[in-house]
């Protein structure tokens, strides 16, 4: 990944926050049917390993699975916050005038060996895991045994799982530190204007930034 020093971000406790907020990942292969992507969800369990471990599950009747018994690495994307900057919002912009639209976003890039698992309790275990992830902050969170018990076995025939132990882990945040002090508040200021979707890139911009509690 094109990583210019100021949109760094090597911590990993903040990669990993950034893996549980935005949990789809894109799972890419270059096996022996070419490049292959998919959207997949995962789950990051620091501890697992060094670097920690992402687990997730494929449907059978997808193929990339396949690829991913045959190859020695694959990438898995994880997209954050991301959004449109205007030249509008810049101070720069009534200045001289020379600016130009770019993009904001936060991205994780993991890279890792996988392993396919077809074992029945592990996939239990897994969806299990996944569902309370995304359903625990619910007033009445659902749970895989409110379902009948012969229908999710049935489901977990269908599925196969993958273990990813991250061999090497990048973090990019572009959100406008290489802009001036002024033009960086016109981002935030812009950001908070347009609310919605836009806030979390709004807070980026200010903590990044070093705007402070404005």
């Amino acid at each position: 990944m094109y990583q210019p020093p100021q949109f760094r971000e090597d911590r990993l406790d903040v990669q990993h926050d950034l893996i549980r907020a935005h949990p789809l990942g894109l799972l890419i292969t270059a096996g022996p049917n070419g490049l292959m992507a998919n959207p997949i969800p995962f789950l990051v369990y620091a501890d697992a390993s060094e670097r920690g471990t992402l687990r997730a599950h494929l449907s059978r009747a997808n193929g990339q699975w396949q690829e991913l018994g045959a190859v020695e690495e694959c990438l898995v994307v994880f997209q954050g916050p991301q959004d449109y900057v205007t030249p509008s919002w810049y101070a720069t912009k009534r200045e001289t005038g020379k600016v130009v639209p770019t993009w904001n976003y936060a991205t994780v890039h993991a890279w890792g060996r996988p392993r396919v698992i077809e074992d029945a309790e592990w996939l239990r275990r897994q969806i299990d895991d996944l569902t309370l992830s995304r359903e625990q902050v619910r007033p009445e969170p659902w749970q895989v045994d409110d379902a009948p018990a012969p229908f999710v076995a049935a489901q977990i025939k269908g599925i196969v799982g993958v273990e990813i132990p991250i061999d090497r882990i990048e973090g990019k945040w572009k959100v406008s530190q290489n802009r001036p002090e002024a033009d960086r508040l016109g981002v935030w200021e812009g950001f908070r204007e347009e609310g919605g979707d836009s806030d979390e890139m709004a807070a980026l911009v200010r903590e990044r930034g070093g705007l402070g509690e404005n």
